[in-house]
């Protein structure tokens, strides 16, 4: 079992194993077992490692949900999932209307430590009157304790953003035994785990990747800081006060590290560092060269997704050997460049990527077999990149064919704000897509098309969709036009109101 570190407490390994031997036994006496879905929506803390262990022990699978996700969102994924129970922070509540949600829901009083570091009130804290909690009733269950060996586990579910409007369930059955053993073999790869480690965790657990390293280094027995949100600063004091060895960050946090002052940089002591991985989005050239020449020869890049897991992987000298390589095939991976006809193409040519992790079980999307199909060549799946292979095996990420937005690591898919924009009184048509940010990589922006004689501004269409999605899939730019430009087929020609944006953005995603 893990030591975790949260705020100002101290969770020891014996202490963990019994808080899991509890939340286990709570939900085994509410019958949850094999094939059911417990579902959590938290900010960072030790509880998301508590529920996500004890489903495990019982085959049953955790689904992480976004937590800035609103009312419509969150009852979308608790019905298409079927899940049995959620347990949701106090202060989310607030704005779930939980009564409306398809499952019995359980308030989490709010740490203190995420009320500071989200400037909380603390009677928002507890979640509406009334509401079950979590807390009184985990501990009044008889405990489960841990069998002998190690239990198989449930599958695994997440949702990602939907292309068509609807987030998708990414659902990969339990790996056997073996597989499993193979694919600890991959993660020990990409993430650098190894007895001991101090990992440090700032980025959501609610995505795949920062999850799948917190679970490695628990898996090792290691030392976990779980930091409540990403402060630049705090981040530097974490490191330094716990001699952290291992973190997983994104680009949007070096280039925030980058912009404190350099006396306050030189300030901390971060030579306990080891292995910093990123990865979830593209990173500048220049971004990254920078925190290598802070940081030293310890930053290394992945390449994956919640479809086909860790694919390729670099250290700080293969990247600086190959400037903005996303790195090679890592163990248990194949990947192919092919062009539109499905047909493989030579080295230094850019085609679509589809990849294939042989040491994962494969995935489905979650009652939807069909869109599986449409990204599947021959066992190899694509998530919409192009790039290209270079003599040597290095993968570049050059473009993306699909209609998605990476802003601060997280995917963003156009057709879910066009969907819910498309139905605004006054709207005839409508354009969503990515355009430079410089923190973030990327952010919204929505071109609109008025319906004739409608009286539409950018505070009523920002009234609107904030009422209706989480707050990181709000456009930061909205324009507005007559008429879009479109293709022959009558299809809105996004490139021509994307293009400009990017002209002078030295990328071209």
């Amino acid at each position: 079992m893990p030591r975790l570190i949260f705020g100002n407490e101290v969770i020891e390994p014996a202490e963990f194993a019994a808080r899991v031997d509890l939340v286990a036994g709570y939900l085994a006496a509410r019958g949850i077992g094999r094939g059911d879905v417990v579902a959590y929506m938290l900010r960072n803390e030790p509880k998301i490692l508590e529920i996500g262990q004890a489903a495990q022990r019982l085959g049953a699978t955790a689904l992480p949900i976004n937590w800035h996700f609103g009312a419509e969102e969150t009852s979308y994924i608790l019905s298409d999932s079927n899940a049995r129970l959620l347990v949701a922070h106090g202060d989310l509540l607030h704005r779930l209307a939980p009564s409306a949600l398809p499952c019995p829901v359980f308030s989490a009083r709010t740490p203190d430590a995420i009320c500071r570091a989200y400037g909380l009130a603390p009677a928002m804290a507890a979640g509406p009157p009334d509401m079950p909690d979590w807390h009184e009733a985990v501990a009044k269950s008889a405990p489960l304790p841990a069998p002998a060996q190690r239990p198989p586990g449930g599958a695994t579910l997440m949702y990602t953003s939907g292309t068509t409007g609807k987030p998708k369930g990414v659902l990969r059955q339990a790996p056997t035994p073996d597989e499993a053993a193979r694919i600890f073999t991959v993660l020990r790869q990409v993430f650098g785990t190894r007895p001991n480690q101090v990992l440090l965790t700032a980025a959501p657990l609610y995505h795949a990747a920062p999850s799948a390293s917190t679970n490695a280094a628990m898996r090792v027995d290691g030392t976990v800081i779980i930091l409540p949100r990403f402060e630049p600063e705090a981040f530097l004091t974490a490191i330094q006060q716990h001699r952290a060895t291992h973190a997983f960050m994104v680009p949007v946090m070096f280039t925030r590290l980058l912009r404190l002052p350099e006396a306050t940089r030189r300030h901390y002591d971060l030579s306990s560092l080891e292995w910093v991985l990123h990865g979830a989005a593209p990173c500048p050239p220049e971004l990254k060269r920078a925190m290598i020449d802070w940081w030293g020869p310890v930053i290394h890049e992945y390449y994956g997704s919640s479809e086909f897991g860790p694919i390729a992987a670099c250290d700080s000298t293969e990247w600086l050997q190959h400037p903005g390589t996303v790195g090679r095939a890592v163990a248990g991976a194949e990947i192919a460049i092919l062009d539109e006809a499905g047909k493989p193409v030579p080295p230094g040519k850019d085609g679509e990527i589809f990849c294939r992790q042989s040491y994962y079980p494969d995935f489905t999307y979650h009652r939807q077999a069909d869109k599986r199909a449409e990204v599947d060549r021959s066992g190899l799946v694509t998530c919409g990149d192009v790039g290209r292979l270079d003599e040597d095996g290095f993968l570049f990420i050059t473009d993306r064919k699909r209609d998605m937005v990476i802003s601060g690591g997280v995917n963003i898919y156009p057709a879910e704000i066009e969907a819910i924009l498309g139905a605004m009184p006054g709207v005839a048509d409508c354009a969503v897509f990515g355009i430079p940010d410089a923190e973030f990589g990327e952010a919204l922006c929505a071109y609109i098309q008025p319906e004739p004689g409608a009286a539409l501004d950018h505070s009523a269409v920002a009234t609107y969709l904030r009422a209706r999605l989480a707050g990181y899939k709000l456009p930061r730019r909205i324009e507005f036009a007559e008429s879009l430009p479109r293709e022959e087929s009558g299809k809105i020609f996004k490139r021509r109101l994307r293009d400009p944006f990017w002209e002078n953005a030295g990328r071209r995603i």
